[in-house]
């Protein structure tokens, strides 16, 4: 019996990915051997972050970095840098904003639900072009010019949602933006793999980048990293460390706070609600270390032998089309594709309700069910559960 059903929780089975509703990837044993024993010590936190910024500086090439508590909480912790900078009083007032710069602009196309957290920060989002090549209604997409016409005395950042097929280009955004001494954030929450990411983004000019921590590097699930200046990393571990202290007693670490830029100790900032333990920090760094020592087609390679299992095991699936998709591609996560046959066969909305509600509980990835699509992740398959995943298919197919 595991821990979860002693206390009267069922254990799934994750077929879908990272998603955090079910618990995001697998960890290593090796990761969650590294936070039992962190949690046996006590260390100074900000001493372990400028660690961890020495760390992430050296996988990222950025100039300095710093574990969240998620790729959200990154996403905030960079606003209210890029809002406040070093000034201890536009840190205590977030998020009111008021006499600052608080606006952000963003690409309308690339707008999305995780954007609150850059609105938590006290900022308005100001939308620039039209997504016509998502709409349906035509080729274009926001370009650069708009970008730039759209730059003010009120514009604290740009900030840029990463993905494959993102529209103007970074290195145009960050062209455009330095040219007016504005910091470009980027949200790279599930741009891994490549690991070469982890290095892109910075190369093409952007100032803060985050990931997250518990997806595809397999770190603790409330984890992630931030990446980029120097200036604005610092003013993220001002507004994010306790500062609940004497002003003597502050002796931070010079490496991540240099005290001589400030004229005064901050106090808690708008980032203290999003807190990392010692224990997330060193998991996550023992993760990372993990990730960036094995190639992306040694990962691809064990990812790929669970879908080709499964896709084996669902041979002769009456009516549905089976297909590996991003097979050959290491630079992605390999998914098996179920194409269901035309209605009057289930839905796919109604397999996927199937196979939660069976035993074992399995759950899919629901983004193109109205397309008749379900697709299965190998990510958090556990090796005895990739087994149980083809039955329960047959079962939720009837």
């Amino acid at each position: 019996m595991t821990i979860f059903e002693r206390i009267g929780v069922p254990v799934i089975i994750n077929a879908k990915g990272t998603g955090t509703r079910l618990s995001g990837a697998l960890m290593d044993r090796e990761v969650a051997d590294a936070m039992a024993e962190a949690a046996d010590y006590c260390v100074d936190i900000a001493e372990l972050q400028a660690a961890a910024s020495r760390t992430i500086a050296h996988v990222t090439g950025a100039e300095a970095g710093y574990v969240t508590s998620g790729a959200a909480a990154g996403l905030l912790l960079a606003t209210a840098a890029c809002v406040a900078g070093l000034n201890p009083s536009h840190m205590g007032r977030l998020p009111d904003t008021s006499g600052m710069r608080d606006e952000v602009i963003m690409v309308r196309g690339q707008r999305n639900f995780y954007d609150h957290a850059v609105r938590t920060a006290g900022v308005k989002i100001i939308e620039v072009g039209l997504p016509d090549r998502h709409a349906g209604a035509g080729v274009r997409d926001t370009e650069t010019w708009e970008i730039a016409d759209a730059i003010t005395e009120k514009t604290a950042a740009i900030f840029y949602v990463a993905e494959r097929y993102a529209r103007p280009p970074l290195t145009e955004v960050t062209a455009v933006a330095h040219a007016a001494g504005i910091p470009v954030i980027v949200d790279a929450a599930a741009q891994l793999p490549p690991a070469a990411n982890l290095k892109r983004f910075i190369s093409e000019g952007a100032d803060l980048v985050a990931f997250s921590g518990g997806k595809v590097i397999g770190g603790p699930q409330a984890t992630g990293l931030l990446c980029g200046r120097q200036d604005l990393i610092m003013s993220v571990a001002l507004q994010h460390l306790d500062m609940d202290f004497h002003e003597e007693q502050w002796q931070p670490p010079a490496t991540l706070i240099d005290k001589t830029r400030l004229k005064g100790m901050p106090r808690n900032g708008i980032g203290r609600p999003c807190k990392v333990g010692r224990e997330d920090i060193v998991g996550f760094l023992t993760a990372l270390d993990r990730f960036v020592s094995e190639s992306d087609a040694a990962r691809h390679k064990k990812w790929l032998a669970k879908v080709e299992m499964i896709a084996s095991d669902l041979k002769g699936l009456n009516g549905a089309a089976l297909d590996l998709v991003g097979a050959d591609d290491t630079d992605t996560v390999p998914l098996l594709q179920l194409t269901l046959p035309p209605s009057p066969a289930p839905s796919a909305l109604d397999v996927m309700i199937a196979l939660q509600n069976g035993t074992p509980s399995v759950h899919v990835d629901a983004t193109y069910a109205d397309r008749r699509l379900i697709h299965i992740n190998p990510i958090g398959l556990r090796e005895d559960q990739v087994a149980l995943v083809a039955p329960a298919i047959r079962t939720a197919l009837g």
